[in-house]
């Protein structure tokens, strides 16, 4: 019996391979939040690889944590949907005759909810690995130290994560070697307030901005009536209801994630997958990215600390502080913190893009819409800054003298400096900033845009966030350089990574 589970798990892990090998649609690029990771389309056709002449000499990235079992309210839609199968006699046909054999896929529910699964924790070191491999930043053996916010899932993917990228040297002989080190915060607080990589929670007004389960729910409404209906048509003696279709369509990710599981997203047309993910747009875009009014100021705090960083340039010491981060500058949050980077940036979210923005509630956009949850908050979604190092690309033929290495273009000292967003690993434009290699913006440029534009479009976050008077209140991001920070409250864990 387990020998046949294994191999028809195996058997729907290689049809879904194949079905989407072939560039057919693919719901797990659809599903919002709960997709595991994927490289993000490029766009404005922009590409991802680092422009000829230049090489990253910084980059700094908040990554959401990887995959994760649901948390206890959503396990608890899987737990209902479950019993409402098993406890009714009925003929399950078509695309949902898998129904009866189906079970919730997880077996250890005093622990599972809301820890990572094995795909996040391989989404971690996977990240570790690649970002080794893309930019070489650090010497093999040196010691390495990300940011985490507090919560065992945002730790696991930090610790993961450092795994991946050190995974070199001898642990056993060379104990001081290759050692990776976390600086974690209290997760989802309000006494640090800006101090923080969960910031929103030290802002009282936030949640007063904070609109995106009523529009994402007014938006469900147009079409989870219309795929139930369609699917009772296979289901005699049993009737799903509008909100089982919504848990239905979570369990394609996730099941995904846990097991493997793919049958969940083969029920639903690309058409009904577009209107989930479109949901889940809303709900994001809303609640935590640029329709909440206060979603600039809590993310404006991050990205002032990294322009900050940026601009002095690798090994820099930085507002007097006591540490040096590295030049992969790594932290480690929660989905919701991520938009507020955006909208602290000003991306997406152009009113010069007449009929997309605002985001309507009733439809969704015809014209190219840029602010795409699945492409940012997808488990181990990153915003990532890369400050670019550029001169002229090497000729087609080039002179080598013994014994001397012809440097890199883009590593001596008189080479530009330049920065450029991405996100899911695709490049995003910053506003009015692309006349760089690769669309990107001139340093100096990009951190006027930030340090005069986007900090009045931000505003005082004590002011904004009503915490006048409060004692300690804070807009600042000093935990980059002030390590352990009394004001973040940080505290600072060697891994041993072995």
């Amino acid at each position: 019996m387990k020998a046949t589970v294994i191999l028809y798990t195996l058997a729907l892990s290689i049809a879904h391979t194949i079905h989407t090998a072939a560039g057919e649609f693919n719901p797990l690029h659809h599903s919002g939040p709960a997709s595991p990771y994927f490289d993000a389309p490029p766009e404005a056709e922009i590409p991802e690889e680092t422009p000829g002449g230049c090489v990253v000499d910084q980059a700094a990235y908040l990554v959401r944590h990887g995959s994760r079992y649901p948390e206890p309210g959503s396990f608890t839609g899987w737990q209902n949907l479950f019993q409402k199968f098993q406890n009714s006699s009925y003929i399950a046909s078509g695309p949902l005759n898998f129904i009866p054999t189906w079970t919730p896929p997880v077996d250890d529910q005093p622990h599972e909810p809301l820890f990572l699964t094995s795909t996040g924790s391989r989404e971690a070191f996977d990240l570790g690995v690649q970002l080794r491999k893309r930019y070489r930043l650090t010497p093999g053996g040196a010691n390495f130290t990300v940011w985490s916010a507090g919560q065992q899932r945002v730790i696991d993917t930090a610790s993961y994560f450092l795994r991946g990228y050190l995974s070199q040297g001898n642990y056993l002989t060379e104990p001081s070697s290759n050692r990776g080190s976390i600086v974690s915060l209290p997760d989802s607080v309000n006494f640090t307030f800006a101090d923080s990589l969960t910031s929103s929670n030290g802002c009282p007004n936030y949640n007063l901005g904070n609109n995106g389960s009523a529009q994402s729910n007014t938006f469900r409404q147009t079409f989870q009536g219309q795929i139930a209906r369609r699917l009772n048509k296979f289901l005699n003696g049993l009737v799903l209801e509008n909100t089982d279709i919504g848990v239905m369509q979570d369990l394609c990710g996730f099941q995904a994630e846990v097991d493997g599981d793919t049958r969940f997203c083969d029920i639903f047309t690309p058409s009904e997958w577009l209107n989930y993910e479109y949901a889940h747009d809303l709900n994001y875009y809303y609640g935590s990215g640029p329709g909440n009014p206060f979603s600039a100021t809590v993310g404006f705090g991050w990205l002032k600390a990294i322009a900050d960083l940026l601009n002095a340039g690798p090994g820099s010491i930085v507002s007097a502080g006591n540490f040096i981060p590295p030049p992969l500058i790594m932290s480690f949050t929660h989905d919701n913190n991520l938009p507020p980077i955006l909208s602290a940036l000003g991306v997406w979210n152009s009113s010069a893009e007449h009929g997309v923005f605002p985001l309507p509630v009733t439809h969704i956009p015809r014209a190219r819409r840029s602010f795409r949850s699945s492409h940012v908050v997808s488990f181990r979604g990153y915003i990532a800054l890369e400050r670019l190092s550029c001169s002229n690309p090497l000729p087609s033929s080039v002179k080598h003298e013994a014994g001397k290495v012809v440097p890199l273009p883009g590593t001596s000292p008189e080479s530009k400096k330049y920065v450029r967003l991405k996100t899911n690993n695709a490049v995003v434009p910053i506003p009015n900033c692309t006349s760089g290699p690769g669309s990107s913006c001139p340093l100096k440029q990009f951190v006027t845009y930030v340090n005069k534009n986007r900090a009045t479009a931000a505003g005082d976050f004590v002011r904004v966030c009503g915490l006048e008077g409060v004692a300690n209140a804070t807009g600042e991001v000093d935990f980059f350089t002030q390590v352990p920070s009394k004001n973040a409250q940080s505290s600072f864990t060697e891994l041993p990574v072995s």
